[in-house]
This record gives C-alpha cells, sequence and structure tokens, in this order.
C-alpha cells in the first residue's frame, strides 16, 4: 500500500502539472518565475514535489541510476510538502507511521531487493486513470492485503457492488439540484464507499458534491486522506469518531458507513459513558459497538437526511426487551426514521461468508411510508462470481441491484418483499408470578406444622397456606413448607444430635410471556388479558411490562420444506424392497 500510495501520487501530480501546462501554454509557464510557480500548484492543495516539479524527474528516471538510488530515493522522498512526508510515513517516528514507508523501506533494504521491488512500481502509469477508478484499484490492493492481516472478521472492506447498490439507493433518492449535498461517512478507512458513492451519485445526478469522512485506523486514514487531496471538495480527518468526533457541528444530507461488527469498545468505554452529545440514547453490549456507529450517524443527520448503513445480523435481533440493543431499536423505529432493511446475500464480503444488512435511514419519509419498515430479502439477488475473491463467492449483479433499487422505489409486497407498519416488529414482554402447587396432592396427604405460636396447614380448594392462632384464622397465600435436618456435633451443654427445622417460604415462579403488540395502549392491554386468559391456568399477578423490537427476517420469509406424499413414500419403500428381494436372489443362486 505505501508505494501504490506512492506511485499514485506521483501520477496524480504529474497530471496535475501537464493540465497546468496545457491551460497556461508550455512556454508561458516556463516564463513564470520559480517562486510564482512553486506557489501556483501549492495553492491547488494536491502536495508538492521537488524532484517533479523543479527537476522534471519522476521516480522511474530516479530508478535508472543504480549507484545513486538510495541517495536519491531519499531525497526524492523528502522532496514532498510535509503533509505527504507524514501520510507516507517518510520521517515517520515510533507511533506516528500512518503508511509506514519507511519501515517497508527498512525491509525491503535488508532483503536487498529495495531497487528492483521500487522499479517494477515506477514502471505503473496510473495517470490515465480517474478518481474512481484509482479508488477501484486501490479497493482491489487493501482487499488482497486483508486478506493477509485483518485481525477480525469484523473489518469489512465494502465490495464494489454492494457500493453500487448503496449509491444506486441514495441515488434514487436525490433530484438534481445547485444545492451542496454532503456526505459523511464516519468510518471510511480508506474512502473506498465514501469515494465510491460520490462518484456513483455524480454519475446519476446534477449535483454539487462534497464528502467528509473520519477513521482511526493510521493507514487507511492516509490513503483516504492522499484520494481526498485530488477530489473537488472533500475533508477526511484522523480519529476515533466515538470518542473524538472531528465534525460536532456536521450535519449531513447523506450518511453511510460500514463500520466494524462484533468489535469490543472496552478499550474506551469511560470515553463513551462520559460522553456529553447526548448522540448515545443507550449503551449496547460491550462486546459489540455497532450500535453505537448507528446511533452518532443518526445524530449526524439533517433534516431531510438520508442514510446507508451495513451492519451484520446482531443489529436486527442481539438482546431481550429492555436490553440497550433492543431500546436501541425501538427508538429508532419510535422517531421512525427506519424505512427500510435489506438482507444481502451470504458470501458477499472478501473475509466472512455471513449474511449482511443495509439498513435504509430516512428523516423525510414520503406520507404513504410514515410509521412503515420494509423488509427487502435479496438473499438470491446475486450472480456467482467466476473466481473466488478469499471468502467473496457471489457479487450482486447490476440487474439485481436495479431490481431492489426498484421494490423500494414501488415499496409494495412482492415475493421477496414486505411491507409492515412498524409495530409488528414489536412486542409485549409480560412478567408474571405463577403458584408452584404441582408437587403435592395435600387432599391425600394432609400437611400440618405446629409452632410456638400458630399452626400452619393448606386449604387445596382455595390454593393457600392457612395460619390459624386459637381462633384466628389467616390465609398466607401459595406457599411451601421447607424441612431441613442437620447433623450438629456434641457440645459441653448439648448431646450430638440432628436437629429439624421448618420454614415457610414464599412458593412464586417468575415467567415472562411474550405476547403481539398493539399501538393503542387500551388495544394492548386487552390483547395481554385475553392471551393470558387463554394460556395461562394457574393463579398469577402481574409483575413488569417491557417492550422489545427485533427484526426477524427467518420468521417473515420462512420456506418450509415441501414434504412428499405418503403414497410417494410408500411406491419407494415398494420399489426398494423389490429391488433387495433381487438382489438377494442374485446372491443365493450364485
Amino acid at each position: 500500500m505505501p508505494f501504490f500510495a506512492l506511485v499514485m501520487i506521483e501520477s496524480r501530480l504529474v497530471r496535475m502539472f501537464d493540465e497546468l501546462k496545457a491551460e497556461i501554454g508550455a512556454e508561458a509557464l516556463a516564463d513564470i518565475p520559480q517562486e510564482d510557480l512553486i506557489e501556483l500548484i501549492q495553492n491547488k492543495g494536491q502536495g508538492y514535489n521537488k524532484f517533479i516539479f523543479e527537476k522534471n524527474q519522476t521516480l522511474k528516471d530516479i530508478c535508472q541510476n543504480d549507484k545513486s538510488f538510495n541517495i536519491d530515493f531519499e531525497a526524492y522522498l523528502r522532496g514532498f510538502d510535509g503533509e505527504t512526508r507524514d501520510l507516507l510515513g517518510v520521517d515517520a517516528t515510533e507511533g506516528e507511521k500512518f503508511l509506514d514507508i519507511k519501515g517497508v523501506i527498512a525491509k525491503l533494504n535488508a532483503k536487498k531487493v529495495l531497487l528492483g521491488y521500487t522499479q517494477e512500481w515506477s514502471s505503473i502509469d496510473l495517470k490515465p486513470f480517474n478518481n474512481s477508478e484509482i479508488t477501484t484499484l486501490e479497493e482491489h490492493i487493501k482487499r488482497r492485503w486483508a486478506d493477509i492481516s485483518a485481525e477480525t472478521a469484523g473489518e469489512q472492506y465494502t465490495p464494489d457492488d454492494v457500493i453500487g447498490l448503496i449509491a444506486e439507493i441514495i441515488a434514487s433518492n436525490i433530484e438534481d439540484s445547485d444545492r451542496l449535498l454532503k456526505i459523511y461517512d464516519c468510518t471510511c478507512g480508506g474512502g473506498n464507499l465514501l469515494f465510491g458513492v460520490e462518484d456513483r451519485i455524480n454519475a446519476k445526478v446534477q449535483r454539487l458534491t462534497q464528502t467528509f469522512g473520519q477513521d482511526w485506523n493510521d493507514a487507511l486514514y492516509a490513503l483516504a486522506k492522499i484520494e481526498s487531496r485530488f477530489r473537488l471538495d472533500s475533508k477526511i480527518l484522523h480519529g476515533n469518531t466515538l470518542t473524538d468526533d472531528k465534525f460536532d457541528d456536521g450535519a449531513f444530507d447523506v450518511v453511510i458507513a460500514n463500520p466494524p461488527y462484533g468489535v469490543s469498545w472496552k478499550g474506551y468505554e469511560k470515553a463513551i459513558k462520559d460522553d456529553k452529545t447526548q448522540r448515545f440514547k443507550y449503551l449496547p453490549s460491550i462486546s459489540d459497538g455497532q450500535l453505537l456507529f448507528m446511533q452518532h450517524l443518526i445524530s449526524k443527520l439533517s433534516d431531510r437526511g438520508m442514510g446507508v448503513v451495513v451492519h451484520n445480523g446482531s443489529t436486527l435481533f442481539s438482546g431481550d426487551a429492555g436490553s440497550a440493543e433492543s431500546n436501541i431499536r425501538k427508538w429508532m423505529l419510535d422517531i421512525d426514521i427506519v424505512e427500510a432493511v435489506i438482507q444481502l446475500p451470504t458470501d458477499e464480503f472478501f473475509n466472512t461468508g455471513i449474511y449482511t444488512y443495509l439498513w435504509v435511514l430516512n428523516k423525510r419519509k414520503s406520507g404513504d411510508r410514515q410509521d412503515k419498515v420494509m423488509l427487502i430479502n435479496a438473499s438470491e439477488k446475486f450472480k456467482p462470481l467466476k473466481k473466488n475473491k478469499g471468502s467473496k463467492r457471489k457479487e450482486i449483479d447490476e440487474v439485481s441491484r436495479l431490481e431492489i433499487v426498484e421494490t423500494l422505489a414501488r415499496f409494495v409486497d412482492n415475493d421477496y418483499a414486505r411491507v409492515f407498519e412498524k409495530e409488528f416488529f414489536y412486542f409485549n414482554k409480560q412478567g408474571i408470578i405463577l403458584t408452584n402447587i404441582d408437587s403435592l396432592d395435600y387432599k391425600e396427604q394432609p400437611l400440618m406444622v405446629t409452632t410456638d405460636k400458630a399452626v400452619y396447614s393448606f386449604d387445596s380448594d382455595r390454593e393457600t397456606i392457612i395460619k390459624q392462632s386459637g381462633a384466628k384464622r389467616e390465609e398466607l397465600g401459595c406457599g411451601k413448607f421447607v424441612v431441613k435436618a442437620a447433623f450438629k456435633k456434641a457440645s459441653k451443654t448439648q448431646a450430638e444430635r440432628i436437629e429439624i427445622t421448618v420454614e415457610l417460604t414464599p412458593d412464586y415462579q417468575k415467567d415472562y410471556e411474550i405476547i403481539p403488540f398493539h399501538r393503542d395502549e387500551v388495544a394492548n392491554r386487552e390483547a395481554i388479558a385475553a392471551f393470558m386468559a387463554k394460556y395461562i391456568t394457574k393463579p398469577f399477578e402481574y409483575l413488569e411490562k417491557v417492550v422489545g423490537v427485533e427484526i426477524n427476517f427467518n420468521k417473515v420469509f420462512y420456506k418450509p420444506e415441501k414434504l412428499r406424499s405418503v403414497e410417494e413414500i410408500l411406491e419407494e419403500i415398494v420399489m426398494l424392497d423389490e429391488e433387495l428381494k433381487e438382489l438377494e436372489k442374485l446372491i443365493i443362486e450364485g
């Protein structure tokens, strides 16, 4: 990656210089004083290199002389402007490596292959490639890099076909306008998703775009930052979005992200809990920070903003009713920001084969979509790759992408998509206390316990313990007698013995019932009461009720396997029986 970045930077600077010559004229450019020329180039904000602009030499020229290569290469690298040197890691010290070209050079030198390796890279001409194509090339290299270096399956590089689908969804909601469109990715990595979406939007819609991104991975941030300098209007910053939001005053028209899956946020737990921005309504399990990023992105949406976020399945159903995960989902549906959830095929990403999902967020839902959510099961909308790319064996082809976008645009049921009132995903978790009286038939085996103060017995007709103290009779409710025996050693005052004690304790069994939810509170209470009357036969008391939310694709789109008829099975048994008889006959006859 450092050498790809190096060649990319050089090709962009050379191309920029060629364009400047064509614009001003080679002769006129030659007449400009060097100081003014340097200032003119530096004002473009794309970087600077003394060898390219002052000596008219490139990396390929430096590689021609093997005698002076090491000295010239060092000078060439130091000839870049300060920011480029920092991003490449030319002057890196421990902990400030970014792309760490210095460390890579040291390894190549130790193997005595630096010159040959650099010559190979210098022979690659990236000038003909536009911004979008460069981003795609960079993604292919990062993908190969990820195959061997990704620490967890949660570290995902978004493949080009998924980027295409995300861009199509967003573009379908954008009209031609002279108003600036601000696009934000809070985990932008090397920028492939952010810039890929921008390029595709620009190809479909007449709209000025501005991109914003943040990432805390040094190398990926450096790649995105370098790429941003060659784009019309882009701002990439370095840092942990969850603890150090660099765009804390920003509001964006479009938010996109593919945050890490199942990655712990324990290392910065205190900072998250002490966060004063109010962007985190609830804190999910410390083992998975996906829904922290989701809440952050929602806080970044403008009043009419929309977004598409990639997650794994845990964001749909992890956590019981009352948990932070369930509460976050409920909050999202309560504020009516979820327009759709799209299940993608398995084997779509480079280093995991799991199902992934696109959450489509929209703060400007049309009237017919308000308080509704569409589920799209696009798990079969793909073409198999002719050659696998790591774990990636499928791709969402263009026909499938357009079909998915059209389904979302129509917002009506079909064979792989359904529209629901948002309350379909809510459920009541009703707590109750049951009486456990099944363990003993008290009519057949009456039990009485006598103490100094009272006599206790069980009235099986009324299903209650009776406390009789003189003439006073008191019903204590359901309970149980706990009889305990314990061996006691001899003491100075008492002989060795077995002590028997009887303890009267409540015998309550706590249970929970999952009951469908109704938007109207009166109807909801009536539905709970009807459920209890139908299914709960023992005496009980109501405890707390919690409303949970989960999105279950299997429940909605499950198709039971068609079973064979009994007649068909019997016919096959008869056929197999005949075959066995024939085989047996052949064996006997020799």
